[in-house]
């Protein structure tokens, strides 16, 4: 079976997308076209106005078991390879992170480098028992990207990230919840059920207001005080139709019915 990123929607709600990793074969490992195909997919993710969440899961029982290693032997054998090899990767880690979708981790299994990378990228992270979180290539004599360990200094901090980095080793579910690098734990017969509900909260909620959210929170993690015009800008949701459908449904004590504009 050919490796890819596979790209579809929910069978129940087309609002939702389901991007599957997809090299059974090889625990899902990563190799570069699955990187380079991974951006594509994100950027075509990130311009449709229709969805309302990103989930983002590995094909069968496993996340990813972190990147091809057979193929660093010829696409990073040298400085430049490496260098244009771990940009891609970048590239394909930044598109996630800055996708205005909510993004869901589906996560079960081997959650290891290149996978922990992607999950760390998505803004939540469901994962079941079974699932195993770190980046043990001190072993195999390399070290991680800078532009690759940015997202997982910015979701676990920097003790948390030499753990994983400095002993190799891999974490249990329960210790990942712990340190800060999952958001929930559920046996791994629940992880669907509890994504699939996770995700069905975040598409019930207005669009707008979830898109912005995430972008206040980027902007401030860039540790920069806000202008007068971007405070002005955070009240954008005032002119929107979907906050006054949202003011309407509570007097009303109806469910709102939220349409994205």
């Amino acid at each position: 079976m050919n490796a890819n990123i596979l790209f579809d929607h929910d069978a129940n709600d087309p609002r939702i997308a389901v991007v599957t990793l997809f090299n059974p074969d090889k625990l899902n490992a990563l190799n570069a076209t699955m990187w380079s195909r991974l951006a594509g997919v994100f950027e075509e993710i990130s311009a449709d106005a229709h969805l309302r969440c990103v989930v983002v899961r590995g094909e069968g029982r496993v996340f990813a078991a972190g990147g091809d290693l057979e193929e660093f032997l010829t696409a990073r054998d040298t400085i430049g390879r490496a260098v244009a090899y771990h940009e891609s990767v970048g590239r394909a880690l930044a598109a996630v992170e800055r996708c205005p979708i909510p993004t869901v981790a589906q996560i079960l299994g081997p959650c290891v480098g290149g996978g922990l990378e992607i999950a760390a990228a998505c803004d939540l992270r469901i994962a079941g028992r079974s699932a195993r979180f770190g980046a043990p290539i001190a072993r195999l004599g390399f070290s991680m990207y800078p532009g690759e360990m940015a997202g997982l200094l910015r979701l676990a901090g920097p003790a948390v990230v030499k753990e994983i980095l400095l002993e190799g080793r891999l974490l249990d579910a329960g210790e990942a919840l712990a340190k800060g690098l999952v958001t929930r734990v559920v046996p791994d017969d629940d992880v669907e059920d509890e994504t699939r509900e996770t995700v069905a909260r975040i598409a019930g909620g207005a669009p707008l207001v979830a898109r912005w959210h995430k972008q206040w929170i980027a902007r401030l993690l860039e540790g920069q005080p806000l202008t007068d015009e971007e405070k002005r800008d955070s009240f954008a949701f005032l002119d929107s139709e979907d906050y006054r459908e949202g003011l309407t449904a509570f007097l009303e004590k109806r469910a709102p019915v939220f349409k994205g504009r």
